[in-house]
């Protein structure tokens, strides 16, 4: 997945769920106008660092005009010696800022922690180790999906993903220890993400609202945080004073 990789971009993303049916319903639909990307299927891993209070994330679920979010992605379970990639995400206004390096998997803690040479990874680098520097976060959630995705015929910047399969764990946070865990979604939901450069076209706009899908604010961090951890939090906290 390292070749032809964007490091830096700007662009708008708009999210829905759906169920199979909606999903091949609207894939008939849409086949004249997109094409499977080169990669066709795969899985994605992440982890998600945050602050040992979870600030970033609270915050983020209140909708700020601006939020921020640090996170590690591999495309499958890599090795130590694999390219994995630091994602540095931003969104304003809704619109959505990313700017990430790649390095080997082993890297990334030393990295993180100020144990590298700091101009190695040039101006985005730098920007990651000053956000770290700021909010001093740590690894705390694992979430991986599967995804199919596509790319436009006529315009190769539309971009049109499809993931099920989404599950999550707190424990093991090494993209090296498999893509195992628990589901996050039920299996009758998928997500779809449009990413484009601006505007919606026109045909797709139609295409959505005739067939009924409309736009969700849908967060895989977020509902992870909100479903799981503070419920697993709760019930910890109520053991703790019935004991």
């Amino acid at each position: 997945m390292a070749n032809n990789i964007l490091y830096s971009f700007k662009r708008y993303e708009k999210k829905y769920l759906l169920t199979p049916y909606s999903q091949i319903d609207l894939l008939r639909q849409l086949q004249p106008y997109i094409q499977e990307d080169a990669y066709g299927k795969y899985t994605i891993c992440n982890i998600y660092y945050d602050t040992d209070d979870w600030h970033l994330i609270r915050e983020s679920i209140e909708k700020p005009v601006y939020k921020e979010k640090l996170r590690v992605r591999s495309y499958g379970t890599p090795t130590e010696t694999d390219t994995v990639f630091i994602e540095l995400k931003r969104k304003c206004n809704g619109t959505v800022y990313k700017r990430r390096i790649s390095t080997e998997e082993y890297i990334v803690e030393p990295f993180l922690y100020g144990l590298q040479e700091e101009n190695r990874y040039g101006q985005i680098g730098q920007e990651i180790l000053w956000f770290q520097g700021v909010h001093k976060t740590v690894p705390k959630v694992f979430i991986a999906y599967d995804r199919i995705a596509f790319t436009g015929r006529e315009d190769a910047n539309l971009r049109i993903t499809f993931d099920t399969n989404m599950r999550w764990r707190d424990t093991d946070l090494d993209l090296c220890m498999g893509d195992y865990g628990t589901p996050l979604l039920s299996t009758d939901q998928i997500l779809m993400e449009i990413k484009m450069p601006g505007s919606c076209p026109l045909w797709l706009s139609r295409m959505l609202s005739e067939a009924g899908i409309y736009p969700t604010s849908f967060s895989k961090y977020g509902k992870c945080y909100c479903d799981k951890i503070l419920k697993n939090e709760t019930i910890k906290k109520e053991a703790f004073y019935c004991a």
